[in-house]
């Protein structure tokens, strides 16, 4: 999968989990499941996530029916990597807004709020399924550190007809809730703005590599790498290769 999305959803939980590292979980496995109060659920599966870690842990069995991977085989980069492509932006703008969130509240209302999302996702079978993902908060500390939370995804692919992703947060015991929330606009990736070859001679540029060496490396002619060159200064808007790696690096693409 794409390191550089695994890196930005990784700075995402660590914040939320304000860069802990989770005790051991005491609590059987059973009770969990009661959480499954709070959801709408229909054919669905979950499972406990620990953001600073960012590992799954206890997956229920019930994955391999919803998306054919058993409960070994979906680790966070296989659930990144099958995410509709189309909808992984905005599912990585909507955990940004929920951190957000959450590190805005008192350390005692933590628990008093669920969240809610859909997103398109692809099966092992190749079949794509919309799933709606709803959240809960179920260790955290003293400070208001999300260390684990207790995730349900459903298949709601036969409810809804449009691709328009929806962020809720749900408030419990009396909590306001937020109905679908404008999220934040950050975690842009260079993907969106340059093609799958101008991201290779993007990179070799940063690497100091002249347009000859470029040409060579990547089995194409000089003036392909001059037109590659001139499409990437344009589509980010900077007219040096100095000025491109020091947005990279702000940017974080390098």
């Amino acid at each position: 999968m794409d390191k550089l999305t695994l890196k930005k959803a990784g700075a995402i939980w660590k914040e939320i989990g304000h860069y802990k590292k989770p005790e051991e979980l005491h609590v059987e496995i059973e009770i969990y499941k009661k959480m499954l109060d709070l959801f709408q659920v229909g054919d669905y599966c979950y499972f406990i996530f620990s953001p600073p870690e960012m590992q799954m842990e206890y997956t229920n069995d019930s994955i391999y029916k919803l998306l054919g991977y058993t409960p070994e085989e979906f680790t966070l980069e296989i659930f990144l990597d099958i995410i509709h492509p189309d909808d992984l932006q905005t599912y990585l703008n909507f955990e940004a807004t929920i951190t957000e969130f959450w590190k805005n509240l008192p350390p005692d209302k933590v628990f008093k709020y669920k969240t809610r999302y859909d997103f398109r996702i692809r099966c092992k079978n190749g079949q794509t399924k919309r799933l709606l993902q709803q959240v809960a908060v179920i260790q955290s500390d003293e400070e208001g550190a999300v260390l684990r939370t207790f995730v349900v995804f459903t298949d709601i692919s036969e409810l809804k007809e449009t691709n328009k992703m929806v962020l809720s947060i749900i408030g419990l015991d009396g909590e306001p809730c937020y109905i679908d929330i404008h999220p934040v606009k950050e975690l842009v990736p260079y993907k969106s703005i340059l093609t799958k070859r101008e991201i290779q001679v993007f990179r070799l540029l940063v690497e100091g590599c002249q347009s000859a060496e470029i040409a060579e490396i990547l089995n194409i002619s000089l003036h392909t790498v001059s037109s590659h060159r001139k499409n990437i200064l344009r589509k980010t808007k900077t007219n040096s290769v100095l000025h491109l790696t020091k947005l990279g690096l702000e940017k974080g693409w390098i």
